[in-house]
């Protein structure tokens, strides 16, 4: 073997690998269950899903045994045929769908993200029963999204919820909050903003505490305001929680199923439906399109892995200017 070919070997990736085994194998005994588990419960559905969504399988086709009877799976390959037909505009709901589910996302996370630092930065104060208000503000985000859920349900109500029983003291009609379709999406917006912002509150306030207090006392002994200390000391103090949680809060807000899905329901108009609950419509209710279900995943996990990759180059881009 020449040198060059015995350099390659001892640093291809398996010998790599291998060394790395026989040095950390201790480490490796203690990720394999979580690699295993992982592969079970995420890397074999994704897989199934992508291979699905190559083919036209649907509630007709697929193999299922009906008692002793076993009928085979017919469904067959057809390439990107079910892409094809969602990004032409043939399915005809993609775009609509992923227009509101944008404005969804981009709403939410803007007042999530705004109202947390409103609160963080009145809990980071000194104040009569801090401590009592910090827990307060937590229990939205304690409380299992989908009894959050229904209880805003039963307040939205049009004939016995507590909100028309407001408006009719007011003087006002009652309001059909889950039939009309605008009032359906302020009311899933609503809804996941109290769930939401208890996270970005507690995260922020993490980020506000971990700023030296001598960066304000040396801004203020400057002569700066409060709005300029806000600006120059705060804000860039808080950008690497901020990336964060952003990022976090933008991947859950898209993928948020169960505010839309629970609080609307069956009377879900189209275009309050965003792409995760329609992708759910297609795979278990009427005739179920396996296809097109896996199809709008896949598309969905695309998406935000653009996105991640993106904003994240960004942030490192405006780091690398400062």
């Amino acid at each position: 073997m020449t040198a060059t070919a015995a350099t390659t070997a001892r640093f291809s990736p398996l010998a790599r690998a291998r060394r790395s085994f026989d040095t950390h194998w201790y480490a490796w005994a203690m990720v394999l269950p979580v690699v295993l588990v992982l592969g079970v419960l995420v890397g074999y559905p994704l897989g199934r899903g992508i291979y699905l969504s190559f083919t036209d399988a649907n509630e007709a086709n697929v193999g299922r045994t009906i008692g002793v009877n076993h009928i085979p799976s017919t469904y067959r390959f057809v390439g990107l045929d079910n892409y094809w037909k969602v990004l032409s505009g043939q399915e005809g709901h993609f775009y609509g769908r992923l227009a509101w589910t944008v404005v969804w996302t981009a709403s939410c996370v803007l007042l999530h993200y705004l109202l947390g630092l409103g609160l963080a930065l009145l809990l980071n104060r000194k104040m009569r029963f801090r401590a009592l208000y910090r827990v307060l503000l937590i229990l939205p985000w304690a409380v299992p999204a989908f009894v959050a859920t229904f209880s805003w349900r039963l307040m939205f109500n049009e004939k016995y919820g507590v909100f028309n029983a407001l408006l009719d003291k007011l003087g006002v009609g009652a309001v059909d909050w889950l039939g009309d379709s605008t009032l359906q999406k302020m009311a899933a917006v609503a809804v996941n903003v109290w769930l939401g912002v208890p996270f970005m509150m507690v995260a922020i306030l993490g980020g506000l505490q971990a700023i030296p207090a001598e960066l304000h006392e040396a801004a203020e002994m400057d002569g700066a305001s409060a709005w300029q200390r806000f600006r120059h000391v705060t804000l860039p103090g808080l950008r690497p929680v901020s990336g964060t949680v952003i990022l976090l809060g933008t991947i859950w807000t898209f993928n948020m199923f169960q505010v839309i899905y629970l609080l609307i329901g069956a009377g879900a108009d189209s275009d309050s439906e965003i792409l995760v609950t329609y992708s759910y419509r297609l795979a278990f209710q009427g005739i179920r399109d396996y296809a097109g279900s896996a199809t709008y995943g896949i598309l969905i996990l695309s998406l935000l892995l653009v996105f991640a990759v993106f904003y994240r180059r960004m942030l490192a881009r405006q780091e690398a200017a400062r």
